[in-house]
């Protein structure tokens, strides 16, 4: 079976046209007339009121529809650093998604360069092409340098997604998991199993929802954050503790386990031993940190989540990236900050509780058909309120309307 797997995945990339992804042209060209519009001499007009007002880029060209995703392919999936050539289809497929789920265009670009600072001035020098940057598959340390400075330095929204799409993704299902189970999240004790950029940013939002800071236990390759280590990087000892405990001590009492690490390393044991009615999200991909079958068997009362698409509650970032990027795209926003990604976990919160919530469902299934208009209005408002929009929105009914055309796949759920 696992052959016949590996066989179709090669066969469905290497098909005519190798690759997933293409470029197609969006005017009229097959008159004489239509290329001198499309081209000499017509194409001297744009340019020339770009030139006296840059912002007319997002009404002449396709700056305001396209973002890049790049990657330096030093942290890909479970694979690890596997260069940025290896890395493509990957990129390829994050924009597919992009385009199918948001009606977002894409360019992936995969960059030759692990030093963050010649990495940041080539995303830099190239910026002024695209609405946004989705920075993607760079390992930590270094990728929060990078989307600091790229934030802080650029007027387009900036985001690491393998970081923020986990958080805000993991953020909705979190909420959900606890008013299911009826707890406070400003009680609940939760242990973190990996400290690489997703498990960072994931347990800052966390923070940001209201689990208390001396209530996380953080744990890397060599254990326990704590503040004896002399190993610990800028971010990682914002989570330091003076306990110095092993995972299988801080599991005791537990309400909450997080797991951004590797595959198997919570034993049935760990988890028998953990508060009543615990959440569980076994985030490894391919392999999570525990079996979801094997969970629910050894705790029928636990909510379990995965990264996995055969399994419930997947915490997939698709459920987020294409309308973080569509609602800010479609303000001119200059940002992606907090409120915009706060609102993305709420609204995404709000949408699983209208269907068929439960245990197996805590957060929306990435085919719900409403997640463009919940997910992108949501974004879009909270860029308007916050006041980094360079675009209103004033009819949203219209503007809801147009973000169920920009969606290319129209399976119902």
């Amino acid at each position: 079976m696992k052959n016949k797997i590996n066989k179709e995945a090669l066969d469905y990339h290497s098909r005519f046209p190798a690759g997933k992804i293409k470029i197609s042209p969006t005017k009229n060209y097959r008159s004489q007339k239509d290329l001198s519009l499309a081209y000499s001499p017509g194409v001297a007009l744009p340019c020339i009121a770009i030139t006296q007002y840059p912002q007319k880029a997002y009404e002449f060209t396709s700056k305001g529809n396209l973002v890049a995703i790049v990657s330096n392919g030093t942290a890909v999936l479970g694979l690890g650093d596997i260069g940025e050539l290896a890395s493509k289809p990957v990129m390829e497929g994050k924009g597919l998604l992009f385009k199918v789920f948001a009606g977002v265009d894409v360019f992936d670009i995969e960059l030759a360069e692990k030093e963050p600072e010649n990495f940041i001035q080539v995303i830099k020098a190239i910026s002024s092409s695209f609405g946004g940057i989705n920075l993607e598959d760079i390992k930590a340390p270094e990728a929060f340098e990078i989307e600091r400075r790229l934030k802080k330095e650029l007027n387009i929204p900036v985001i690491h997604d393998d970081q923020h799409g986990t958080a805000i993704i993991s953020g909705a299902a979190l909420i959900n998991s606890l008013e299911f189970v009826g707890k406070k999240i400003e009680k609940i004790k939760v242990v973190v199993n990996g400290a690489g950029a997703a498990a960072i940013s994931c347990t800052r939002l966390y923070k940001k929802l209201g689990v208390r800071a001396d209530n996380i236990l953080m744990f890397d390759r060599k254990g326990i954050i704590y503040i004896e280590r002399n190993d610990l990087t800028k971010e990682k000892k914002e989570f330091a503790v003076k306990t110095h405990i092993n995972l299988e001590e801080a599991l005791k009492g537990a309400d909450v386990f997080i797991g951004l690490s590797i595959g198997n390393i919570l034993t049935t044991e760990m988890l028998l031993t953990m508060a009543n009615n615990p959440i569980i999200f076994s985030l490894a991909n391919p392999n999570p940190e525990i079996r979801y079958n094997l969970a629910i068997k050894t705790r029928p009362d636990a909510i379990v989540a995965s990264g996995r698409s055969d399994l419930p509650n997947q915490v997939n970032n698709v459920l987020g990236f294409p309308y973080l990027f569509r609602g800010s795209l479609d303000v001119q926003s200059i940002t992606l900050n907090e409120e915009m990604k706060l609102a993305a976990v709420f609204a995404i919160a709000r949408l699983a509780k209208e269907k068929s919530f439960g245990k197996e469902s805590i957060i929306p299934h990435p085919l719900d058909e409403n997640l463009i208009t919940r997910v992108s209005s949501a974004v879009a408002r909270a860029a308007i309120k916050s006041g980094v929009a360079r675009k209103k929105i004033t009819d949203w009914n219209a503007y809801e309307e147009y973000l169920f055309d920009r969606r290319v796949i129209k399976t119902l759920y």
